[in-house]
């Protein structure tokens, strides 16, 4: 993996989360009242439905669920995040638990916050790195019992859902970006789950990190067999493999985030066109480079270097940024993010 050195990362405490960024604008956009509505109409149909009990229950649980995470959530949006995914079972002394809180103390120096499951091992060690104001808590009801960990535990930033997939829905929403460590199931699960999101355009595009130990290969051998057995089968295409980075340094794992977020700050679809938001303006060289180095993803026009367009106007806090617009093929997210990192390194 590339070591981009320490170029650092500009607003960082600006908004970052448009919730509506791949929803495209070409209708009047609704608001928060008439989707409140339509959320009572919904609840209404289960009567005329006559669902049974245990579904309606699943929906209410996972909304009440939903909006108090929202609710703490909240006033954190100015910051960006990154959550930490790896084993509970692993125990101060290991050598992935302390690169975990190494990752997690130079990602809060730089601004961010760090969300983990909230339990022990790889997540306490993410809380442990970034302290407590600067940890926020996920944690999963289970038959058996998981207790938050020390750090954490009591914090008014610390949530306990029931179900699974509220939880993993929140990791991938709230974060700008995802570190893998060594883990179980629970963490391959997280992993390939991230990684299909992101992949198939069902979330917003972010970095994602798999970090080893010093020396490890945990994620080398996953790699190997992306590498071995996925890729020459055909079943993900080699772009795909821009998609997440492997290392054994806490330090390229914290400037492959950084980086990220050096010249590209956040995405939205406009009149089905995919708009970039950008820290500063591409020279004419730059652009006429990426008009043809990835022409292969632009589906009609070329790409266009525009001012915040008039649907974004309730994004008031990006107006100043430029945009880079063109229409992306919605396919190819790995291209996408070799467009990004070439941004980020040439601009």
């Amino acid at each position: 993996m590339r070591n981009p050195g320490n170029r650092g990362v500009s607003n960082i405490f600006q908004p970052i989360h448009d919730n509506d960024a791949h929803q495209d604008d070409d209708q009047q956009p609704i608001n928060i009242e008439q989707l409140v509505a339509q959320l009572r109409e919904t609840a209404d149909k289960l009567l005329r439905d006559h669902a049974n009990r245990g579904d309606v229950k699943l929906l209410s649980t996972a909304l009440k669920e939903l909006r108090y995470a929202f609710k703490i959530f909240a006033p954190y949006r100015h910051r960006r995040k990154v959550t930490v995914f790896g084993s509970a079972r692993l125990p101060p002394t290991d050598p992935a638990y302390q690169q975990a809180v190494e990752f997690s103390r130079r990602m809060a120096e730089s601004g961010f916050m760090v969300i983990t499951g909230a339990a022990s091992g790889i997540m306490e060690a993410g809380h442990v790195g970034a302290g407590r104001e600067n940890s926020i808590g996920v944690n999963i009801l289970l038959p058996f019992e998981q207790d938050a960990n020390p750090v954490i535990a009591g914090d008014t930033k610390l949530m306990h859902l029931k179900y699974f997939f509220t939880r993993k829905l929140l990791f991938v929403k709230e974060s700008d970006a995802i570190a893998l460590f060594p883990g179980g199931f629970g963490t391959q699960d997280e992993g390939f789950e991230v990684l299909t999101l992101v992949q198939t355009g069902k979330s917003h595009l972010f970095p994602i990190v798999m970090v080893d130990e010093p020396g490890g290969d945990y994620w080398k051998q996953w790699h190997k067999y992306i590498e071995e057995v996925l890729l020459p089968r055909r079943l993900i295409s080699p772009a795909d493999l821009a998609l997440y980075r492997v290392t054994d340094s806490a330090d390229e794992a914290v400037q492959e985030i950084l980086t990220f977020y050096r010249v590209y700050h956040s995405m939205r679809y406009v009149k089905g066109d995919l708009v970039l938001r950008l820290q500063r303006e591409l020279t004419p060289a730059l652009l006429d480079r990426l008009r043809h180095e990835f022409a292969d993803i632009v589906e009609a026009g070329t790409m266009l270097q525009t001012n915040a367009l008039p649907a974004e106007a309730n994004d008031t806090h990006l107006a100043n940024l430029p945009r880079l617009r063109f229409r992306f093929d919605r396919r190819s997210l790995g291209r996408l993010r070799m467009l990004i990192d070439t941004i980020n390194r040439e601009a």
